[in-house]
């Protein structure tokens, strides 16, 4: 079939099974562009080229889909990279199809010229450009397959627009054959035979889980795991909802901000079976401090991730598809009972632990506190809502507070930590799944950064729900500023100016506002009850810490704890 090479883009995201893209439109894909009109193909226009790789980005996380978005030559281009970098860091299954000059023009400094492979050669899984209309259906046919197996990343594939205006007699290929990349799936399995044999012998173990759990969708066969052996578990912040915020077994999340018991769990625990994770330094602190009793196993699909951070004892590298059913079958032949019996002392420790030192805030304040309102929201939501945040004290405050219940249900920036992250990935989120509530916890400071998608949710009534807390300051620069730098506020207080209501409501959002406490029930109730969008600032005080939190160069055992004692 003969078609254009814009069309045959189309027909390819057809043949890959896509849904809708996000994307804004310029000079270099205004054919690719044409193609989708006539096509009548879902697009989403957002109102900058950020928000869009963002929603891509949320719809892959929430969905488990591979998010796809478009953006023209030079800046649309480079508009893109923060957002592949989130992608990047926390293994995100995304494609961004970008424009690109005339083939005879590349490197001549062309008008909106950008050297896009070069730029995001550090930042993606793989990237191309595509300057012969010949290779397109093979490029996309590789584009999709790498971004969405093994560790899945996210791919760019730059087409010069030469390639959208030539004509190919389009067949898309059926398999994909790449020399040096082979998925890995399967493991060793005597490798699995001596993570169960570390499991007997230990008194004190415990089980860190990761992102890794959520990508692989093996929160069913992980949650297995820890009803038959009672282990205790914390989380990564990517881990969470892998099992439920309220199961006995669950101590929290570790790390810099991590629960007591978390953190004195680690650092007291004589094993440690890493499950997903990559061991980020915001979890570890000083490395050679991290775990010292433990012996350490880590189950991990990319071979790179073992010992790149912590070294581990034992590594059971392939696919959690692979290594956590075998798990769950090989430590299966000693019973539930057993199991239990065997780390009862320890068990009884743990959960002193928790009860000794739970997260808490002043609930007596005459102020709104930040952690009421996400318990609030949490305790007045659905199981199958989608909580997204940006990044933050908001971050922190809802991985805490917040009583998650399934994996796929947070979404946030975790590795690169991008705030203006939050606003267009649950509009993403939303657009994935139509039928679930989505609920966004954001800040006064990174609502700022990509507010204009405010206009998105408004013109497609998408019912997301948008709490920003206002403490009219950068809150985590504003913490470590007071807690480090002497109380010396460098560039960290925001003034308070900005009327997020009228802002809301001037791109079509409904707003409300919460300055008091007894205001709090209502407003929340009729937010989350309204059909369509809404947003509602709530006024948080300044100097309302994330706590616990380790000290920079501290041990997890070394949490300032403030009034927690």
């Amino acid at each position: 079939m003969k078609m254009l090479g814009a069309e045959a883009v189309i027909e390819c995201l057809k043949a890959e099974g896509v849904e809708l893209v996000f994307g804004y439109p310029g000079g270099c894909v205004l054919t690719l562009y044409d193609a989708l009109f006539k096509a009548d193909f879902p697009h989403i226009l957002t109102r900058h080229e950020q928000g869009a790789v963002h929603a891509a980005d949320g719809y892959a996380r929430a969905t488990g889909k591979t998010g796809v978005c478009f953006a023209t030559s030079g800046p649309g281009a480079t508009n893109l990279v923060t957002g592949i970098a989130t992608a990047y860091m926390d293994s995100v299954p995304l494609v961004a199809i970008t424009g690109q000059v005339g083939v005879g023009v590349i490197g001549k400094d062309a008008f909106q010229e950008a050297d896009v492979r070069g730029i995001t050669t550090p930042i993606t899984k793989h990237n191309y450009l595509v300057k012969r209309i010949q290779d397109l259906p093979r490029i996309l046919k590789e584009a999709f397959y790498i971004a969405r197996t093994g560790r899945p990343g996210p791919v760019v594939v730059d087409i010069s627009r030469d390639v959208f205006n030539a004509t190919i007699d389009f067949e898309y290929p059926e398999t994909v054959s790449l020399r040096g990349y082979t998925p890995l799936f399967d493991g060793e399995p005597n490798s699995v035979e001596l993570a169960v044999q570390a499991m007997l012998e230990a008194q004190n173990p415990v089980i860190f889980v990761g992102g890794g759990v959520v990508l692989s969708d093996t929160a069913q066969e992980f949650r297995k795991l820890v009803e038959l052996t009672g282990f205790p578990v914390f989380s990564s912040l990517m881990g969470l909802g892998c099992i439920p915020a309220d199961a006995e077994q669950h101590l929290g999340m570790v790390g810099m901000h991590g629960t007591y018991a978390a953190n004195m769990a680690t650092t007291e625990c004589d094993l440690l079976l890493g499950i997903g994770v990559r061991f980020d330094d915001r979890v570890t602190s000083v490395v050679k401090n991290f775990a010292p009793q433990a012996k350490i196993v880590h189950f991990d699909i990319d071979p790179a991730e073992v010992n790149k951070n912590v070294r581990a004892d034992l590594r059971v590298v392939g696919d959690l598809r692979w290594s956590l059913p075998l798990l769950n079958e090989k430590a299966g032949q000693r019973s539930a009972t057993e199991w239990r019996q065997g780390i009862a002392a320890w068990h009884e420790c743990v959960q002193s632990w928790k009860k000794e030192q739970p997260l808490t805030y002043d609930q007596a304040s005459e102020k709104v506190m930040p952690q009421l309102v996400i318990e609030k929201v949490s305790r007045l939501t659905q199981e199958n809502t989608i909580v997204v945040t940006d990044v933050g004290q908001h971050q922190m405050w809802t991985a805490q507070f917040y009583n998650f219940k399934r994996e796929r249900s947070f979404i946030t920036s975790g590795g690169l930590g991008t705030m203006g992250y939050g606003l267009p990935a649950a509009l993403g989120a939303q657009f994935g799944l139509p039928d679930s509530q989505v609920v966004l916890f954001t800040g006064d400071g990174s609502i700022m950064m990509n507010c204009q998608e405010l206009a998105t949710v408004a013109d497609n009534n998408l019912p997301v729900k948008i709490f920003v807390m206002n403490n009219e300051v950068l809150g985590m620069v504003h913490q470590w500023q007071r807690m480090f730098y002497g109380q010396r506020y460098s560039h960290s207080t925001l003034k308070g100016k900005t009327d997020f209501v009228k802002l809301a409501e001037a791109m079509g959002v409904p707003g409300m506002r919460v300055t008091r406490p007894e205001e709090l029930d209502t407003v929340l109730e009729k937010a989350l009850s309204m059909e369509g969008p809404v947003l509602v600032e709530v006024l948080v005080p300044p100097t309302e810490d994330v706590l616990p939190m380790v000290p920079p160069g501290g041990r997890l055992d070394q949490m300032l704890l403030g009034g927690m004692n």
